[in-house]
């Protein structure tokens, strides 16, 4: 099996994410090289838990050079039905007591952490320092 097609759903998953300069190339030394620059953290986050999904916790046969266009915060996230903070912290920290993080950082928007909107846009901050 080619590695391009047994990592053919990370390849998927860069395009859907817009992952831009995106370049692959697999070698004659066995190893699939990867190139490109993701929007933010959890962008890159995503693709390395897509890789390490199918080639083990430190797979062998494929190198990625994932840059990150913006560290400023960890991602967006446009509040949906049903959201809360606690709610969208367990999601992007699987920790739902983290929403005070979220809440801190959206204070320009945000009066009371049980107070959001559909279709807010939040900032998702970097709490891993």
């Amino acid at each position: 099996m080619a590695l391009k097609d047994k990592y053919a759903s990370v390849l998927a998953l860069g395009e859907k994410l817009g992952i831009q300069n995106g370049r692959i190339e697999e070698g004659a030394d066995g190893v699939l090289r990867m190139w490109g620059t993701a929007a933010d953290t959890y962008q890159k986050d995503q693709l390395w838990d897509a890789i390490k999904a199918i080639g083990g916790a430190e797979p062998s046969d494929i190198a990625a050079d994932i840059q990150v266009a913006t560290t400023d915060y960890y991602t967006k996230h446009t509040v949906v039905k049903g959201d809360s903070l606690s709610k969208i912290a367990k999601h992007y920290y699987d920790d739902m007591m983290k929403y005070n993080a979220i809440f801190d950082a959206n204070r320009d928007q945000l009066s009371n952490p049980d107070e959001i909107e559909v279709g807010q846009v939040l900032i998702i901050p970097n709490i891993w320092s």
